[in-house]
């Protein structure tokens, strides 16, 4: 009779044995859900932007900067001497952009065509 209660005794599921199999069953329930449920970012499916990428924006924001100084300057809104800095700080680092920007592409491999037979391929 012990023998048969301490069988059964070994089926009984206990309260910390319920608490455990419920995190289990929440956790596969979020693996289904993120699996099936949960779309990607669009950000996370854009192509990296390459270093040329990032240095085109870049000369393109320092040129605008550029034209905005001087609108500014033409509105009265700076000195003389405040714009002729601004413009030349701008200036100098437009040039450093404009040089890694040709270091860069010269670095880059250029593939040079595969040239076509002048009779089109045909033999």
């Amino acid at each position: 009779m012990v023998s048969l209660l301490h069988t059964l005794a070994i089926f009984v599921i206990g309260p910390t044995d319920w608490a455990v199999l419920g995190a289990c069953l929440a956790l596969a329930l979020a693996v289904v859900l993120f699996i099936f449920y949960i779309q990607p970012d669009a950000s996370d499916l854009a192509p990296h932007r390459t270093k040329l990428d990032q240095l085109l924006e870049r000369r393109d924001t320092i040129y605008d900067n550029l034209r905005d100084l001087r609108f500014e300057y033409r509105s009265g809104k700076y000195s003389e001497g405040d714009f002729e800095a601004m413009k030349t700080a701008l200036e100098n680092e437009a040039a450093l952009v404009l040089a890694e920007i040709d270091q860069v592409t010269d670095a880059q491999v250029r593939r040079p065509r595969p040239t076509r037979p002048a009779d089109g391929g045909a033999q």
